[in-house]
C-alpha cells in the first residue's frame, strides 16, 4: 500500500471533481460537484470563486472518506480550471462583481470563457495588429481574458475597476490554497498576453506598449502588479506543478486536510488533458512505424512531439507540443514554458462539440420520442441513435453510416469558429433539410454533427502539419471517448490512429494530480522531478481505434471534406457581401 497519495482539482465548464491517486497513478477515488453558471442573457456566462471553492471543498472530503486514507498521507496537489477570468479585490481580496450593469452581486466574480460579450473589444484589439498577436495565432480570440478585462473596463464604475487585482480561474485556485500570488506561465502566456522574457524582445513578459494601444494603460502601473506582477521583482511566474508553496491552515481546515501539504502551479483544464492523456503506453506494432519515428523508444518525449492531444467536453482543444517555436495561422501559440520549460505548445480548438452534439438532439422536434426509446433500450441518448444508424444502413442496404448522409452537409460552428479560421462571426449552416420530422431525421442530424466534429479535427490537423508540425496520431480525452461512433469518424475523416486513455473521464483530474505528484518532489530549494517522467511512470495503457482502409469510405470523406472548406468560405463570402451593402446603415 503506498503511503504517498496525490489529489488533483478540475473546476470545469459545468462542475468541479477531485481525483486522489497513489505514485503509479492508479485513482483511488473520485468525487464530482456541479457548479453554477448565471447565464441570464445570450453570451454573458458568469460563476463564482466562493462556490467553485465550496464545491472543490465537498469533492475532497469526499475523495478521503472513499479511499480511507489519513490527510497527512496527502503529499502535493495539483489543480486546473477552465481559462475564465477571476477578480478579486486588490485590497481586501474579497470577490468583486464582474456582472454589469450595477456590479453589486459580488457573488459573480468570474467571467466565464466562453462568454462572449466583449466583441467589440477583440476587434479593436485585433486591429491594432501588435506583434505579439502573432503568439496568438494572428487574432486574439474572443475567450481569451484580455477582451474581458476591457469590457470591465469600459462598463465598470471607474474606481471599481482600479481595485481590481485580476487571475486566471486556475491561479485564484492556487492563491485560496497557498495565500501566494503566484501566477502560472500556462494561464498568464495562453490568456492574458504575456510573453516569458527573452522570447521576441520581450524584458519583463507583460507589454506595456500593447496595453497602452488597447486602452488598459493603467495595469502596467506599479510593475503590472494587478496582473501579477514581473517574475524576480513584484510577481513570480511558474511552469506546471512548479511549488508555489503550501497549503495553508484556513485552506486546509475547509479542505479536511492538514496545513503544509505541497501545491503545484496550475493549468489551464486542456492543458492538464494533455499532461493525462499524451503519455498513454501503447504497442509500437499497433501505431506502425508512420506514427512512431524510428530509432525512438514507445514512450520517449520524442513521441510528444507526434501526438495531438484532443481533450473533448463542452468544446474540443487540440494541444501539440514542440522544441521550436511554429507560427500556425488560427492556431494559438506558440507558447513557451506554460508545460515544460523551454518547449512550445500550440492549441487548437472547436467552440462547441458536446454541446454542439446536446443542442442538435435536444432541440429536435422528435427528441422526446427519441429520448423514451433510449430509456425503453436501457441506453442514452447517445447510445441509442448510434445503434439507430446502424439499423438505418442495414435496411438500406448501406455499406457504412456515411452512406446514409452523403447528401447531407452540416458545418457546426454554432458558437463561432476558434481554429484555424478563427472568426467567432462563423454559425452553423444545413444543406440537405427535408420536411421529415421524425426521429430518423433527427439521427441523420446527429450523424451529421458528429461527421462535423470529425472534419474540422482533419482541418485543425492539416493546418498545424502544414506549417511545421508533425502530428500522426490523435490522443483524445473527455466523454466523448465513449462515442465508438465519433471516434471512428475522427479516425477516419483525418486518417491518423485514435489513442483512448484508461480514465475517459478522468484524464484531465488525472493530470492535475501529476501536477500534485510534481510539486511533491520539491526539494528545500524548490527544485522538483521533470514532469515527463512522472507523465511517463503515472500513464496507463490505452485502446486504439485505427482508421479505415475501406476505399469507398475514405473517398466519400475526403469529397465531403472538400465540401465542409467550400461551406465555411461561402458563409464569410455571403456575410461580407451583405456587409458591404448595409455597412451605412444605422
Amino acid at each position: 500500500m503506498s503511503d504517498s497519495y496525490y489529489l488533483g482539482i478540475d473546476v470545469g465548464t459545468g462542475s468541479a471533481r477531485i481525483c486522489l491517486v497513489d505514485d503509479s497513478g492508479e485513482i483511488k477515488a473520485l468525487a464530482t460537484k456541479d457548479i453554477k453558471t448565471w447565464n441570464d442573457k445570450a453570451d454573458y456566462y458568469e460563476q463564482s470563486t466562493e462556490d467553485i471553492w465550496n464545491a472543490i471543498c465537498y469533492c475532497c472530503k469526499q475523495v478521503m472518506r472513499e479511499a480511507k486514507i489519513q490527510p497527512e498521507q496527502v503529499k502535493g496537489i495539483g489543480c486546473d480550471a477552465t481559462c475564465s477570468l477571476a477578480v478579486l479585490a486588490d485590497d481586501t481580496d474579497e470577490p468583486i462583481s464582474v456582472c454589469g450593469p450595477d456590479f453589486t452581486d459580488h457573488k459573480r466574480n468570474v467571467i466565464l470563457w466562453m462568454d462572449h460579450r466583449p466583441v467589440t473589444q477583440t476587434e479593436r484589439i485585433n486591429a491594432t495588429k501588435h506583434k505579439l498577436l502573432q503568439y496568438v495565432g494572428g487574432s486574439m480570440s474572443i475567450e481569451m481574458e484580455i477582451p474581458k478585462v476591457l469590457w470591465l473596463k469600459e462598463n465598470m464604475p471607474r474606481d471599481l475597476f482600479r481595485r481590481c487585482h485580476f487571475y486566471d480561474l486556475a491561479d485564484v485556485l492556487t492563491h485560496i490554497a497557498t495565500g501566494e500570488k503566484t501566477r502560472s506561465f500556462c494561464s498568464t502566456v495562453c490568456k492574458q498576453a504575456y510573453v516569458p522574457v527573452g522570447v521576441d524582445g520581450s524584458i519583463k513578459g507583460w507589454q506595456e506598449d500593447f496595453l497602452a494601444a488597447i486602452g488598459l494603460q493603467e495595469l502596467a502601473e506599479d510593475n503590472f502588479r494587478r496582473m501579477g506582477g514581473v517574475h524576480g521583482e513584484n510577481g513570480v511566474m511558474l511552469s506546471a506543478g512548479q511549488l508555489v508553496g503550501t497549503l495553508c491552515e484556513k485552506s486546509a481546515s475547509e479542505l479536511g486536510l492538514v496545513s503544509g501539504i505541497k501545491i503545484g502551479s496550475g493549468v489551464i483544464d486542456a492543458y492538464a488533458g494533455w499532461i493525462g492523456t499524451v503519455g498513454a503506453r501503447v504497442k509500437p506494432d499497433c501505431l506502425g512505424s508512420d506514427v512512431i519515428p524510428e530509432g525512438f523508444k514507445t514512450n520517449d518525449l520524442e513521441q510528444a512531439f507526434h501526438r495531438l492531444a484532443a481533450v473533448a467536453g463542452t468544446s474540443t482543444c487540440h494541444l501539440v507540443m514542440s522544441r521550436e517555436p511554429k507560427f500556425v495561422p488560427g492556431i494559438w501559440g506558440p507558447y513557451r514554458d506554460v508545460v515544460l520549460e523551454n518547449f512550445w505548445m500550440a492549441e487548437g480548438g472547436q467552440s462547441a462539440t458536446g454541446s454542439l452534439l446536446h443542442h442538435i438532439v435536444t432541440t429536435h422536434t422528435s427528441y422526446e420520442k427519441a429520448k423514451e426509446a433510449a430509456m425503453a433500450r436501457k441506453q442514452n441518448i447517445y447510445e441509442y441513435l448510434n445503434h439507430r444508424l446502424e439499423e438505418l444502413a442495414q435496411e438500406s442496404k448501406a455499406s457504412t453510416i456515411s452512406y446514409l448522409a452523403r447528401h447531407f452537409f452540416l458545418v457546426g460552428d454554432y458558437h463561432g469558429n476558434r481554429s484555424p479560421i478563427a472568426d467567432p462571426r462563423m454559425r452553423g449552416s444545413v444543406v440537405g433539410l427535408s420536411m421529415d420530422s421524425s426521429v430518423d431525421s433527427l439521427a441523420l442530424m446527429y450523424y451529421a454533427a458528429l461527421e462535423f466534429i470529425a472534419l474540422q479535427t482533419r482541418h485543425i490537423i492539416e493546418a498545424l502539419n502544414t506549417n511545421g508540425h508533425t502530428v500522426t496520431s490523435i490522443f483524445m480525452s473527455g466523454g466523448q471517448c465513449r462515442n465508438n461512433l465519433l471516434m471512428t469518424l475522427i479516425a477516419n475523416a483525418t486518417g491518423y490512429p485514435v489513442v483512448i486513455p484508461r480514465y475517459i473521464d478522468a484524464a484531465v483530474v488525472l493530470g492535475a494530480a501529476i501536477l500534485g505528484a510534481k510539486a511533491a518532489s520539491a526539494n528545500e530549494t524548490g527544485e522538483t522531478e521533470g514532469l515527463w517522467g512522472i507523465i511517463d511512470r503515472m500513464s496507463k495503457p490505452g485502446d486504439i481505434v485505427l482508421p479505415t482502409k475501406d476505399k469507398r469510405e475514405k473517398e466519400l470523406l475526403e469529397v465531403k471534406y472538400k465540401i465542409f472548406l467550400r461551406m465555411s468560405k461561402e458563409q464569410q463570402e455571403y456575410r461580407k457581401m451583405v456587409d458591404d451593402v448595409i455597412f451605412e446603415w444605422k
